[in-house]
């Protein structure tokens, strides 16, 4: 992944939001190796401790990079990008803002950030 990737582009707006997860509540596909859909990319938002976000260069490839987002910063998951998070503590809180291009069909009928 490179630099330019970490950088959602300024005609993407926030389009949808997941639900605060935390250790009782994430979905398990957070969990586990998934991406988003050609246009979309992921903004995780750490509120309370901190996970680690795995990224991979290709699905069920080798780990491109790793980071370690504590309460306060993000993380940013480029379109089609393939990546997991872990949480690291036992409080720990974030969410996914879902950005897309303000005029592109995904925000018009507010579609699904995942292929189907």
């Amino acid at each position: 992944m490179n630099k330019e990737n970490n950088v959602i582009p300024a005609d993407f707006v926030n389009y949808k939001t997941t639900f605060l997860m935390n250790k009782e509540n994430i979905p398990k596909l957070f969990l586990f190796e998934h991406n988003t859909k050609a246009g979309v990319y992921g903004r995780i938002c750490v509120t309370v401790g901190e996970l680690r976000f795995f990224g991979f260069k290709e699905r069920r490839g080798a780990i491109e990079q790793e980071l370690i987002v504590k309460a306060g910063s993000v993380a940013i998951s480029p379109p089609e990008y393939w990546h997991k998070v872990e949480l690291m503590t036992e409080d720990t809180e974030f969410k996914v803002e879902f950005f897309a291009q303000q005029d592109s069909q995904i925000v018009k009928e507010n579609l699904s950030e995942r292929n189907e």
